[in-house]
């Protein structure tokens, strides 16, 4: 999936298990809000990234923990995430 889909050309696939990415930021503040806006969304989605913030850096990891892999819906938060950066 993740070849085939341009979107995804940020996204790294690791070991066919979870997919990551780096946004950057111009300071904290940015950042700290950009993980409050994915914890957001996380929780509607009700799939929970792992997110790793530091200054002027976010960087967010996914897989489905229930089959300790990847899934349609790791995608399907990563193109919302991506929104998110964009907005």
């Amino acid at each position: 999936m993740h070849r085939e889909l341009p979107e995804f050309a940020h996204w790294s696939v690791i070991d066919e298990h979870h997919i990551v990415r780096t946004y950057k930021f111009p300071d904290f503040k940015s950042a700290l809000e950009f993980v409050n806006r994915i914890g957001a969304i996380a929780e509607e989605q009700g799939h929970h990234p792992d997110m790793m913030l530091s200054w002027g850096k976010v960087e967010v990891t996914t897989w489905t923990h229930k089959v300790n892999g990847l899934t349609e819906s790791d995608f399907i938060l990563a193109a919302k995430i991506d929104r998110l950066a964009r907005a």
